[in-house]
């Protein structure tokens, strides 16, 4: 078995992960049904009589040989993508399995609908959205219909729980009261409320969050909405601060309709493109409009779990304004670590490295941002991804002589292809609801998704053969992704890689940036870098933008051998092509992972949260 630090960059995953085989489209359907909404209405009702009489040969009589079932804890408390008829009929078929499909028909875009069930419309078939309750609640999805020798089969159906049974979320017709109207001895009035509930002074909250990014927050607000009672916890000064002192000049890669967070969506004037301290001001008036419980300040100083109890004992140590130090003991039953994506900083560590003399040594999670005042000054950033690409371009624009060294390739694509092409039609401004394009993504099996982005990932590498032939001319390294199929991947199976173009690399293509390319380093100098073929780069400045590792490490750091030795790995795909770890059961009773980009965090947290409502409503055991 080749090692993973033999494979090329395009194909390194997360130890362990999956590098998942492409799904394979059915023959497209022989032309166009003139009534699409009957043959879906029939193959439901048929689905539902099957499964309602458990007859697994009939339901599976009802699928493609090669079919898919997503399921997103409707059937089972966990996530799975089930492939084969006679799988999937075994499945949703067995003893303690009970559920009932009906069609969305409220809307266009969900109702039942003849047209392409694939990218870019080389197969086609019959489309819509369901709703389905089953023992665990109630969820959504999608079913793709396909045409085989005359008959209409499913293809593909997706089941995501939106509510856990009996438990509704604290928002519309269930939205709290806000008052306490007749007389009342000593009443209190909202504000002073709200103070007492975020002391916690005589009760312990159900879930402890450690992290007040997009991952905390969103999971904090989702539990908010199921009332649970969740306190989060931060070691920086304001929320919002782990994004005000990343580097100057960073802006969010992703478009603003792809970002929105839930129940509060971004307004209609919001930017395509959000700044970083303009997300960080976001967060803080998230916390304020939706009432949740934040300490800043906060460190988790020890940690235990009772197995007997169920339930932690944390210590946390929460500065003061004034100064001082308060020390408080809390027995949350659940933890979610929601420090990042990622873990602890990847510095690498190099001979030599004490003997500096230059300005500034650091890694890119402590570079604030070039310093204008040094026109003419040499800066080296070791790493080619996101961060490298746009720590370069700062200091590009600040006068510096900037080199980029590349050890491996990277996948590159505009921003303009990723708006216009690989989020065009889902997340754009003329697009449906988030809630709908959420749906509707997920609603892909990963197999058939890693082939649509193989087609996606070809239509917009055309589109930027400009610039991608201007990066080969100049040195640099470009690669397609896993199996060629693109960003989506590198970032799933690797969580980096890549960098999405918002003009780096035109800076690279004019030689206003260069580039070391395929060398590794074998000392730092005191007035710059030695590599292992000899030559040598000057560097007043030198940044190591060299990513993270894994979460669990951050998790050793917090909370000890005992929980980071416990719990699974973390980030990559299982052999199904579903997430590993991360916002499910992490392996370690009580303790979750939640993390992210600002889409996956709107997902993923309404899941995460619904695991811990059932939990503490005795739906489920860890």
């Amino acid at each position: 078995m080749t090692a993973i630090t033999e494979l090329p960059s395009s194909e390194r995953p997360e130890p362990g992960s999956h590098n998942i085989a492409f799904g394979q489209f059915p023959a497209t359907s022989s032309a166009t049904p003139a009534d699409p909404d009957r043959i879906a209405g029939e193959l439901i009702d048929q689905l539902n009589q099957c499964l309602s009489a458990k007859d697994s040969a009939a339901v599976s009589a009802l699928f493609l040989e090669n079919s898919y079932w997503r399921d997103h804890l409707c059937y089972v408390w966990d996530y799975h993508t089930i492939k084969g008829s006679g799988a999937i009929a075994a499945f949703v078929t067995g003893p303690e399995t009970s559920s009932k499909i009906e069609i969305d028909r409220s809307s266009a875009f969900r109702a039942p609908h003849a047209g392409p069930i694939d990218a870019f419309g080389d197969v086609h078939g019959i489309e819509f959205f369901i709703k389905v309750t089953t023992h665990n609640g109630q969820g959504n999805g999608v079913v793709r219909l396909a045409e085989e020798s005359g008959k209409w089969k499913i293809f593909t159906i997706f089941t995501s729980l939106t509510e856990a049974t009996g438990i509704d979320e604290a928002v519309g017709p269930n939205r709290p009261i806000g008052a306490q109207h007749g007389e009342q001895q000593g009443r209190k009035n909202w504000k002073d409320r709200r103070a007492d509930e975020a002391k916690f002074e005589n009760k312990d909250p159900a879930v402890l969050i450690v992290g007040a990014g997009q991952g905390g927050l969103t999971a904090a607000a989702r539990l908010k909405m199921l009332n649970v009672d969740t306190l989060v916890v931060d070691r920086e000064e304001r929320i919002g601060d782990s994004w005000r002192h990343r580097y100057h000049q960073l802006v969010l890669h992703d478009p603003v309709w792809y970002d929105h967070m839930p129940y509060l969506p971004f307004p209609s004037s919001w930017p395509i493109f959000t700044p970083k301290d303009k997300l960080a001001d976001f967060f803080e008036s998230y916390v304020k409009l939706l009432e949740l419980n934040v300490w800043t300040q906060t460190e988790v100083t020890s940690s235990s779990w009772d197995e007997k109890k169920k339930q932690w004992t944390i210590v946390l140590e929460r500065k003061s304004l004034d100064g001082t130090t308060q020390t408080r003991t809390l027995h949350p039953r659940h933890v979610i670590q929601a420090t990042g994506h990622s873990g602890k900083k990847k510095m690498p560590e190099f001979k030599g490295m004490e003997n500096f003399k230059g300005d500034r040594m650091c890694h890119s999670s402590e570079f604030a941002g070039a310093k204008s005042e040094s026109k003419g000054k040499k800066a080296v950033v070791v790493g080619s991804c996101n961060s490298g690409h746009d720590i370069a371009q700062d200091y590009f624009e600040k006068g510096y002589d900037v080199t980029m060294v590349q050890r491996s390739s990277t996948c590159v694509v505009t921003s303009e292809s990723i708006t216009n092409i690989g989020l065009k039609g889902l997340y754009e401004e003329s697009g449906p609801l988030t809630e709908d394009a959420d749906t509707y993504l997920w609603s892909i099996p990963p197999p058939l998704f890693k082939s649509q982005q193989l087609k996606v990932t070809k239509v917009m590498n055309q589109n930027d053969a400009k610039i991608l032939e201007g990066l080969d001319k100049a040195g640099f390294k470009v690669d397609k992704g896993p199996m060629d199929a693109g960003l989506f991947f590198k970032y799933f199976q690797r969580g980096g890689g890549y960098y999405i173009d918002v003009g780096a690399s035109q800076l690279i293509i004019e030689g206003k940036v260069k580039v070391k390319q395929g060398q590794e380093i074998s000392e730092i100098l005191s007035n710059g870098l030695r590599f292992a073929d000899g030559s040598e780069l000057e560097a007043d400045e030198i940044v190591f933008a060299t990513g993270y590792q894994n979460m669990r490490t951050q998790a050793r750091i917090i909370f000890g051998d005992k929980v980071a030795d416990r719990v699974g790995d973390i980030w990559g795909l299982d052999e199904e092509g579903e997430f590993r770890t991360i916002w499910r059961r992490s392996g370690h009773p009580g303790f979750w992972f939640m993390g992210g980009n600002l889409a996956l965090c709107r997902y993923y947290s309404r899941l995460l949260a619904l695991q811990i409502k059932a939990i503490e409503e005795g739906l489920t055991t860890y």
